[in-house]
């Protein structure tokens, strides 16, 4: 028997309230799984480019300020 047989034959021995207690931990579990499938803020933030000198992070006060500029 495939794991949804198995399920499927444990869901028919359930009464009315029982199975609404089921649907709701099955929907909390599945809510649980489609976010842990979209992007977090870090692995987005890792995606994210900067096209800089390559002294831009050591002297972004200079950059920000316009002591020095990008050219």
């Amino acid at each position: 028997m495939t794991t949804k047989e198995l399920i499927a034959t444990e869901i028919g021995t359930l009464n009315e309230r029982d199975l609404n207690e089921l649907y709701a931990l099955i929907k909390k579990f599945a809510d649980s799984k489609k976010r842990a499938a979209s992007p977090s803020l870090m692995s987005k933030l890792k995606r994210v480019k900067i096209n800089a000198p390559p002294d831009f992070a050591r002297n972004l006060d200079l950059y920000v300020s316009g002591e020095k500029s990008v050219r």
